[in-house]
């Protein structure tokens, strides 16, 4: 290494010593005058000598170039979410079902530590350097936000440990920075971000990493994955060693002895969390002890080993300003409340399901009541009860609609629930469309429920075979508020790729009555093209496994009317396919042919959803629980209680790596 190299790598670990001591310690080492020469110093260099940059300089960490989209990342270990705890007896009963697994009645080490409102994030390390980051997914795969993650100052690009690792840990919006953003998006006119959490994972979901670069994100980090790789015996040992590295821990947590002690702290923290910097909706309690978390396990979804206490909910009092009717697309009619808008725990909330009618008379509700809300399971927000004591005389009573709000039909009522049951209705038309593009349905990306909503209201689109036919459209999408040439090129072509989406993705999107995904499924394995399922029997249709009478009598009647007949036609002319993308035909020799199986665990070479598309494929009858009709049960890393109960039961039980050998003689 000659002297300009080691001149530039030196000048960058001393702008690294103080990155970390400015982002992670909060205590500068220079002045900011100081800090700016030195960066400009690096960057003249690395300019004269671009031979020696390093995308992992401080000078390269503000944000490359934006992104179409997200590459995925498979986790090379589950992401796995927490089992909840709401109360002292939860949280007792956590630490008996330890005890019970362990057979010891002695006190355990726990450590607490603060549940951050923000976005889970992976990041892996080889030879001292950042490999990737990712967010959770749905616990097996991930988006790739590297570049996102780079802009975030406080999370090290090189670290002081060449053996490989990955560390998990939290990327939060601090609430001073969020009130300051909102205070400068409300100068240029653009709406507030609700809450520090969206905020975050907004920001870091940023395809271009120069906004993501402008939130001022933080991260702090609480579990390194394969700890036990280095030896660490303690939780707590582990965190002290990030802290080493350079990495940001959160210094609330604490170590204590035994659940009386855990409660002590969360007690003292429903107080004390209001005077954080942050927001928090709980604390996580882990036992301390590494030598134990293998002993104890993992259910299907959580390790044993953890718990998350959730704060009790805010309670805020509003005024009830109006009452909003909705229509969905099967015609259900749902009471909004329109509230006075208040901030309650991080989100300022404006509206509030009523449900239905029963909800309202339960309630007692009246307009311009004074209401106490909350955001149940700390997302949804509900009205809880009426302070009736606020209550003006001239109040009058909340009361149900008897006419469709969109065409004045009248409705039905059914159970609980109003219904318009026009056929013609303009909104159960709009919110269809919605479903039909949906991310379960066709999947078609760019069109979330807003552009469809402003596509409708242009008159754009009515039916479903419209989408196909906006590409006939595209200038006059371009002259639409929102809309660039790049945005309604990518628009286009998703649409168009929709068109390849297996049929039981057409099934589900055409928002037939008491069909859901997995019905559609079993109709399109079975009937394997549209022609088949529109002239299907009562009889052939009730032979088939999970299709019962409500189900056939709702597809029989769909598909009687002429208008569906000819909606079909006419995404068969706009080429959409409608045929069944599976395993053409089932071998009865198969080994899963009409097995009942249960898969628990996380695997290397699968994702859950897609080994349990393949079996279906392959004739298997895929099941969540274990009982004595299964017949296997396929287990992966972190297996839990269902592996236990097979064993109890003498059923039948598969690794991984049987799995494959199984596999190789079917044509998957």
């Amino acid at each position: 290494m000659n002297d300009i190299e080691q001149h530039i790598k030196a000048l960058r670990q001393r702008i690294e010593k103080h990155n970390h001591a400015y982002y992670v310690l909060d205590l500068p080492s220079i002045s900011d005058a100081e800090y700016d020469q030195l960066m400009q110093e690096l960057l003249n260099l690395e300019k004269q000598y671009p031979q020696y940059i390093d995308p992992l300089s401080p000078t390269q960490r503000v944000g490359g170039i934006a992104l179409d989209s997200f590459k995925k990342i498979t986790h090379q270990r589950m992401m796995l979410s927490l089992a909840n705890a709401f109360s002292e007896d939860d949280l007792k009963a956590f630490d008996q079902r330890i005890k019970n697994i362990l057979k010891s009645d002695r006190p355990l080490e726990y450590m607490c530590e603060m549940k951050i409102d923000g976005l889970a994030i992976s990041l892996e390390y080889r030879q001292g350097r950042f490999q990737y980051g990712a967010t959770r997914g749905d616990g097996t795969t991930g988006e790739d936000v590297s570049q996102n993650i780079l802009t975030i100052a406080s999370i090290p690009s090189v670290v002081k440990e060449t053996q490989t690792f990955e560390v998990r840990g939290e990327v939060f919006m601090h609430r001073q920075t969020l009130i300051d953003l909102n205070l400068k998006r409300l100068e240029q006119g653009e709406p507030f971000l609700a809450n520090a959490r969206n905020a975050a994972a907004g920001s870091l979901r940023q395809l271009d990493p120069q906004i993501a670069k402008e939130r001022k994100l933080d991260a702090y980090f609480y579990y390194w994955v394969n700890s036990k790789d280095f030896n660490f015996t303690k939780h707590s040992q582990a965190l002290d060693q990030l802290d080493t590295l350079g990495f940001k821990t959160n210094h609330e947590r604490k170590v204590v002895l035994g659940i009386d002690a855990v409660i002590s702290y969360v007690k003292a923290y429903e107080t004390l969390r209001k005077t954080l910097p942050y927001d928090t909706d709980g604390i996580v309690i882990k036992v301390n002890d590494l030598t134990l978390h293998e002993t104890l396990g993992y259910t299907a979804k959580t390790p044993r080993w953890a718990i998350a206490y959730k704060f009790p909910p805010d309670l805020v009092e509003t005024m009830l300003e109006d009452v909003i009717f909705t229509v969905g697309r099967t015609g259900k009619i749902t009471p909004n409340a329109v509230l006075t808008p208040t901030r309650v725990s991080g989100s300022l909330i404006s509206r509030a399901t009523l449900h239905n009618e029963d909800f309202i008379l339960d309630k007692d509700l009246h307009f311009h009541d004074t209401v106490i809300i909350r955001k149940a399971g700390e997302v949804i927000p509900e009205v809880v009860s009426v302070n009736v004591n606020k209550r003006q005389p001239s109040a009058l009573p909340v009361k149900m609609i008897q006419h469709c709000p969109e065409c004045h039909s009248l409705l039905i009522k059914v159970d609980a629930m109003h219904y318009c049951k026009n056929d013609d209705c303009p909104a159960k038309h709009e919110e269809n469309l919605i479903h039909f593009v949906s991310k379960d349905a066709m999947d078609i990306t760019g069109l979330g429920e807003s552009i469809v909503r402003l596509l409708f209201k242009e008159g754009l689109v009515r039916s479903i075979s419209d989408f196909y036919r906006l590409k006939e459209q595209r200038e006059t999408l371009l002259t639409l508020e929102g809309f660039a040439e790049k945005s309604v090129d990518q628009l286009l072509a998703s649409i168009e790729t929709s068109k390849s989406q297996s049929l039981e993705r057409l099934i589900f999107g055409l928002g037939i009555k008491d069909i859901g995904q997995k019905t559609a499924k079993s109709l399109a394995k079975y009937y394997r093209d549209m022609d088949r399922l529109m002239s299907a029997s009562e009889e052939d249709l009730l032979s088939i496994d999970d299709i019962g009478p409500v189900a056939t009598q709702s597809l029989r009647q769909f598909f009687s009317q002429k208008k569906v007949i000819l909606m079909i036609e006419a995404l068969k002319s706009h080429g959409l396919n409608m045929e069944y993308q599976g395993r053409k035909a089932v071998a009865m020799s198969s080994p899963f042919y009409q097995k009942r199986i249960v898969i628990t665990g996380s695997f290397q070479d699968f994702g859950r959803d897609s080994l349990t598309s393949m079996l279906e494929d392959l004739g298997a009858k895929v099941s969540s629980s274990v009982s004595k009709t299964t017949d296997m049960v396929i287990y992966g890393a972190q297996a839990g209680s269902k592996y236990d109960k097979a064993i109890q039961l003498g059923v039948k039980t598969i690794d991984e790596t049987q799995l494959l050998e199984l596999l190789k003689g079917e044509k998957v």
